[in-house]
């Protein structure tokens, strides 16, 4: 019960580390969005044997961490929370793929490895960085960027909409599992048998909880318009960090930076 709750919590400090007073809060989140937008299409637009240009893209998400003041060590656990995931997706390419592609020095490394390795590098990199802009704008910030960017309202608040289920969700359940915990008796009533009833008392629960709180923001006036807790705009600073972020990750892009400072230091030794 306490896991859930603690939970519950940590992830809803991405919503408090939204209200913060940086430079990169105070930027409209338009330009935020479109970055991220590009820099996870440029990661993923590489070659799946790619793995060493990868690493250059780690600039993008430590610096706006860095300049953002958002805990490191807290990004870097919700993106190991996803390993588990991203492992099972790629660990059968090692068997699958065994056709020998490099070697490290006496080792040879076979493209099923590098492919495996390069899909671990590449969620870290887009999972990681999009958590960065929950951090630094808030998921409702993001949903009326969209919007703004032409993506359909009614589609835009179901996201909103979603997201906020999810503590709803989370919540009747650390209530259902509360109430389980404390009417049984020693073991009684805490087997797979009782599972199937809370489960279906739970959707109930959390359907029922979502009417009340529609007709509440009904009642409130609410008309499928997002009212944002910061206001901003388009301007000078959100054209300057769209571009120059987008000159660095197009550079980053097609420019093998690995290869090239290889290169060069192999040159100086010989």
């Amino acid at each position: 019960m306490s896991s859930i709750d603690g939970a519950i919590l940590d992830f809803k400090r991405l919503d408090l580390l939204a209200f913060g007073d940086t430079a990169l809060h105070r930027l409209d989140a338009r330009a935020k969005v479109i970055v991220t937008a590009l820099f996870v299409m440029l990661v993923i637009s590489h070659d799946r044997y790619e793995l060493a240009a990868l690493f250059p893209f780690f600039i993008f998400p430590a610096a706006m961490i860095a300049v953002g003041n958002l805990p490191f060590s807290y990004i870097a656990r919700k993106i190991l929370l996803l390993c588990p995931f991203i492992i099972v997706v790629g660990i059968f390419n090692p068997i699958i793929d065994r056709a020998i592609i490099t070697h490290l020095g006496p080792l040879a490394i076979s493209g099923g490895w590098l492919s495996f390795f390069s899909i671990i590098t590449r969620s870290i990199l887009t999972v990681g960085s999009a958590f960065t802009l929950l951090a630094l704008t808030g998921f409702p910030e993001v949903c009326r960027a969209l919007e703004q960017l032409g993506m359909p309202r009614p589609f835009a608040v179901q996201l909103l909409f979603l997201y906020r289920y999810i503590f709803v969700l989370t919540e009747e359940g650390g209530r259902a599992a509360r109430a389980r915990q404390l009417r049984s008796c020693g073991t009684k009533g805490m087997g797979i048998r009782s599972f199937g009833a809370l489960v279906g008392t739970l959707l109930l629960r959390t359907w029922q909880r979502a009417e009340r709180v529609h007709i509440a923001m009904l009642s409130r006036g609410f008309d499928g318009r997002f009212h944002p807790s910061r206001q901003t705009s388009f301007g000078i600073r959100e054209f300057v960090f769209i571009t120059g972020w987008s000159i660095v990750l197009i550079m980053l892009r097609t420019v093998d930076i690995t290869r090239t400072i290889g290169s060069i230091l192999i040159g100086r030794l010989t």
